[in-house]
């Protein structure tokens, strides 16, 4: 199991982006923020390469934070370390029934 690197870009975010391909459940990867702060976090599933990973157990109707941003609202639990993507997450972003692509 080679080293699995994620990038937080801002201290509020609820994800990473991962920057390694196959990267698989039991993996852990070395999340680094812009500061150059580091720590680790166990992958729970396979994670396609520059797609999220959780930092933090996200609720379902919680905001899934990525770049400061709220960028989509979680539609089931998603622990700390899963993949984080349209199945388990709904986009507030570009949606043609919400009032300006977001509520």
């Amino acid at each position: 199991m080679g080293n699995v690197f994620a990038l937080k870009a801002i201290d509020k975010d609820n994800v990473a982006t991962v920057f390694t391909n196959n990267v698989t459940a039991d993996m852990t990867a070395d999340v680094v923020d812009k500061k150059g702060n580091k720590s680790q976090i166990r992958i729970l599933s396979d994670i396609p390469y520059g797609h999220k990973v959780a930092l933090t157990d996200i609720h379902p109707g919680e905001e899934v934070i990525k770049y400061g941003e709220a960028i989509g609202v979680a539609t089931q639990e998603i622990a700390a370390g899963d993949y984080v993507h349209v199945h388990n997450m709904d986009s507030q972003r570009g949606r043609g029934d919400l009032e300006g692509g977001h509520e």
